[in-house]
Parts: structure tokens; sequence; C-alpha cells
């Protein structure tokens, strides 16, 4: 049996699989950077109870996703041999940026940041965590520049068969990958904000639930403490509340910054790949309606079964060119103009060995790139809508008692990360049957196609054995990932703070750093440097 199947399906699983952690590493850590700093600015000890706790389950997902994303780079010599000698000389200075110099700033600085607590003067420690936060953010920038060059290659002269890179700083500055980064940092943050909403929610409803705050006539909160539970105080009420209403606000504002890179991404990608974009609308025929809804068979080669039931008149030439009448080429009329540029079939045996002379499917997938598509725009814009909501429901400082709401909140946590992914998806599905998808306008023979990437020399049995025993492996990563996140976000505050109910607080009324307990909080929580790293 063809290995290049069992391939394509291992990488997928293992590059989705890793963006579930890396979203909310790259979201949450600027979050928790602002509530440091907030806690250092006024020594309100709300702000530190909020960076312990969102700081260890930052941790806690940020150790996963360095776990699963070793494995990413030892894909390309496992399965993709031909692909990384095809794409080496230009992937290499990109992904070793990433190495060498991104990742390492994130790692060291984290590493001062988590064994800092209590040692470091808490300027410097701040300083740690922005500095790690930095870090991630480059490192995002880097995978998604070599990313974006097989979205777009340029900067590069090709030499026996081979692209050479022949200006580092239009690969790093290529309009693909700048448009990719700002979505997806925005993207990140509309997760991270879903992620604070979903968690403070349950917890205001749990105080809710045990009688501990309760409402007025006015519906208006009345908060309690319950002494008998530790870390149930007048204060833990602020830490959620607070928590809550940050992670709303990221979140509408997330889905804005969404929506406007998205409207400059989508164009560019109807310009360097319209056939991707063809078929996430179903536009079959040129024209210029956008297609609410289709139906019928979208695998369909020809379209010939497809139907647009709901569609907005000029809205496509409006996504596409920013006008209302310029058309837009259709599935149709770009499959011949395809087949002229870059063949109809399979050409050279040396290169693709049995797949040669097999005819060539410029269509992707339509159901996955159509509705991948709408997937990515309706949870997003539904996380943020949810957002807007629970603002006016705690507008009166608590949520409201019902259970069901509760459980939407918290469920409402994987919209945006459904939401990534789908755009994840749908970004590397378009592109087949590339694997590096042809420059409209770039240097001519800089593409390759899927069929030729995968390595020679390894067998059906192979593969599918690496990608059942990876398939374990994460498998109970994510078992363990989730067990911790449950068993942490259930033990609340008092489960990244061990110190809380001894007499001393952390600065308050002295100021921030001048309390005599040392640089940050209390001489009790020096102690709690290991239990803060797990």
């Amino acid at each position: 049996m063809d290995p290049l199947l069992i391939a394509r399906w291992q990488f997928g699983i293992v590059t989705v699989y890793h963006f579930w952690m890396v979203p909310l590493t790259i979201g949450l850590g600027p979050v928790v950077a602002f509530m440091q700093h907030r806690w250092h600015v006024t020594g309100d000890d709300r702000y530190y109870r909020m960076t312990k706790f969102w700081g260890k389950l930052y941790l806690i997902n940020f150790i996963i996703g360095v776990a699963t994303g070793l494995v990413q780079e030892f894909q390309f010599g496992l399965a993709w041999s031909e692909y990384s000698r095809f794409v080496g000389d230009v992937f290499g200075a990109p992904l070793a940026m990433e190495s060498l110099l991104a990742f390492f700033i994130e790692s060291t600085f984290l590493g001062l940041w988590i064994f800092g607590w209590g040692k470091l003067p808490k300027r410097i420690h701040l300083a740690c965590l922005w500095v790690a936060v930095v870090g991630s953010t480059l490192s995002a920038y880097f995978i998604i520049t070599a990313n974006s060059w097989m979205q777009h290659p340029v900067g590069v002269e090709l030499h026996d068969g081979r692209p050479v890179m022949t200006d580092i700083w239009a690969v790093l500055t290529n309009n693909t990958a700048v448009a990719a980064f700002t979505h997806t940092i925005f993207g990140s943050l509309g997760v991270a904000g879903a992620f604070l909403l979903g968690i403070a929610w349950y917890h205001l409803w749990q105080r809710r639930r045990d009688g501990i705050d309760t409402v007025d006539a006015t519906g208006h909160v009345i908060v309690g403490e319950a002494p008998e539970i530790r870390g149930r105080d007048r204060e833990d009420h602020r830490v959620w509340l607070s928590s809550l209403r940050i992670g709303a606000v990221v979140a509408v504002f997330a889905f804005a910054g969404v929506a406007i890179t998205g409207d400059v991404q989508g164009k560019l990608m109807f310009e360097q790949q319209p056939m991707k974009m063809a078929a996430a609308e179903a536009a079959c025929h040129t024209g210029t309606d956008f297609s609410v809804l289709s139906i019928g068979n979208p695998g369909s080669r020809d379209c010939s079964d497809v139907t647009g039931v709901i569609e907005i008149p000029g809205l496509l030439s409006f996504l596409a060119h920013g006008d209302f009448s310029t058309p837009v080429k259709g599935v149709n009329q770009l499959l011949p103009e395809y087949q002229k540029m870059y063949g109809t079939h399979l050409p050279n045996k040396a290169i693709y060995g049995d797949r040669a002379g097999e005819a060539i499917d410029y269509v992707p997938i339509m159901e996955v790139t159509y509705w991948g598509f709408r997937i990515m725009i309706g949870f997003g814009a539904l996380a943020a809508f949810a957002a807007a909501v629970a603002l006016w429901l705690t507008r009166k400082g608590t949520v409201p008692e019902r259970k069901s709401l509760m459980v939407l909140a918290v469920i409402g946590i994987t919209a945006p990360f459904a939401a990534n992914s789908a755009g994840w998806i749908f970004t590397e599905m378009g592109r087949q049957p590339f694997v590096v998808a042809p420059n409209p306008s770039g240097v001519d023979g800089v593409f390759m196609f899927t069929a030729a990437a995968v390595s020679p020399g390894v067998s059906f049995g192979e593969i599918l054995f690496s990608l059942v025993s990876l398939g374990a492996v994460y498998a109970l990563l994510m078992v363990f990932e989730l067990r911790l996140l449950v068993k942490y976000v259930r033990g609340g505050v008092a489960s990244a703070v061990p110190e809380l109910g001894a007499a001393s607080t952390r600065g308050g009324s002295r100021g921030p750093g001048d309390d005599e307990n040392g640089p940050d909080g209390p001489s009790g929580a020096a102690d709690d440097v290991l239990a803060f790293a797990y």
C-alpha cells in the first residue's frame, strides 16, 4: 500500500495535536505577565493570586507543548526526506533562529521566572516572564515564516532543481507570513480569553452554589467567605471576577483582530492560492456572490453537483478584491489554468515512482476547505459573542446561579480551540496537491507536489507503526495534561498558592516589594518554588 496517505495522516495528527497547546501558550503568556505587572505596580494581593494560579496552568500547557513539539522536526527526516532535501536551504535559517534563538530565550527566562519566586528582585522577576513571552512570540513567528514560505515561496533562486535562498529578508518579511502571524496571535489571545472566562465562571458559580456569595434584591453580589475552606475568602471572589472580565475583554478584542487580519490574509490567498479560496467558498463558477450555505457533492471534480442555497450578492468580490463587482474565478475556470501551468499527470518516474502517470487533482477536498473555513469563522464569532454576553451577565459582580450557564461557559473554552484547529487544517489541506505551493508571480519551478515529498525508503508498515505508536504516546500525554489541568482548576487559587491561610499577606498596604518578607511575597513563598514548578 502507498505510504503517502499514512505519512500525511501522521503529520496532520501530530501537527494539529501540537497546535492545541501552541495558541494557549502564546495567548496566556502575556495575560499572566500583565497580571504580575499589575501586582508589581499596585501591590494588590488579588493579582498575586491570579499570577500564581494562571501561571501554573500556563506552565502545564507549556511543558506538554514542548514535549509534543519536539516530534515535529523529527517528522521531516522520518517520512518527508525528499521534502526536507527540497526546502532545506530555505528552512535552515528560520528553524535555526527558532531553535537556537527564540526557544533558547523562552526556556531560559521561563526557568528563571519559575525558580525566581522569592529570590529575584520583583522587577527582574517580572522582566524574566516578559522576555519568555517575547521568546514564545518570536518562536511562533519563525515557524510561521517557514510555513508561509511553503504557501508563498519568495527570496530564492532555482539551482539544479532546488530553491536556494538569496534574500533572507524577503523570506522573513513575506507578506503571507506577516498576515498569518498577526492572525495567529489574535487567535491565540481568543483562546486565552475563553480559557480565563470559562474557568473563572466555574469558580464564581461554585461560590454561589456553596452559598458563599449571595445577591441582594437588585441582583448585586453580596460577597461572603468560608473560613473552613482554604482560600475561599473575599479576595477569592475578586480573583475570579477580575479573571473573568479580563478574559472576556481579551476574547472580544481578539475576535476583532482576527476579523481584520483574516480579511487581509483572505485577500492574499485569493491572489496567491486562488484554487484554495474557490474551494473554500464552493465557488464552482466565476462570479461575485458569496455562498453562506451550499449543498450537494463537494467532492465532485467539476463541481457539477454543488448548489448554493443561501448566497449574498457581491460579498465574494468584496472578500477577494474590496469591491462588490469584480468577478472571482471559480473552480471550473481555474482548473484548466492549473493544468496548463503545472501539468495534468505526475511526470517523472525517477521522482514519483509508481505514482508517475497519475492524474493530478488540483481541487482540494471541498468538504474540508468549505466547512473548515466556516467552522473557523463560526466558532470564533461564537466565542466573542459569548464573551460579550458574559460581560453583561456579570455586571453586578457575580454569575447567575444556573448550572446550565456554567456548563456552557466551560464547554465554551473549546470554541476558539476548534476555530484555530479548523483554520490550520483549512490552510494546510487547501494547499494540496502541493506541499510547496507555486508563487504565481515568483520564480518558475519553485513548487513541489506532495507526492514527491515523502521518503522513498520508508515502507507503509513503518509509517503505520510510527503513526500508531506516536498516537498512543500523544493520547497518554493528553490524558496527563487534562488530569493536571482539571486537578489544579478544581483546587482553585489554593492549589497554586500553598501559603494561603498564613497570617502574613503579600504586599498590600506597604506597597509592592516593601514588606519584610522579601521581594516576591512572604517568606513562605520561597518554599513554594518546587510546588509552583511541579
